[in-house]
């Protein structure tokens, strides 16, 4: 049977005695204080990564829809260009007849 429970090739007998050597280092009124301060820092380390995602990908959608409106400008801008050129050929020859 594999004693092996957790990472790093830890059994139950290595983990016993870490918690006994961490329980004689600090004692047991600092235990759960330093337990809770892990809690915290773990908790702000977790928001933190979590709001560096949201504004990168909301970045990258503001990157996306901008370079979508300038697509969408340079289509709108070459469509009315031979409209353009039509009118201007059409207003030549009306002032040249005129003429």
């Amino acid at each position: 049977m594999n004693t092996y429970i957790l990472a790093f090739g830890l059994g139950w007998g290595e983990i016993m005695v870490i918690m006994f050597v961490v329980l004689l280092l600090f004692g047991a009124k600092k235990l759960p204080e330093l337990a809770k301060g892990l809690g915290k820092g773990i908790k702000e380390f977790k928001k933190a990564s979590t709001e560096i995602s949201y504004e990168m990908d909301r970045q990258v959608e503001q990157d996306d829809y901008e370079r979508d409106q300038a697509r969408r400008r340079e289509r709108e801008s070459a469509e009315e260009k031979p409209a353009q050129a039509e009118v201007d050929k059409k207003s030549e020859s009306s002032t040249e007849s005129k003429a």
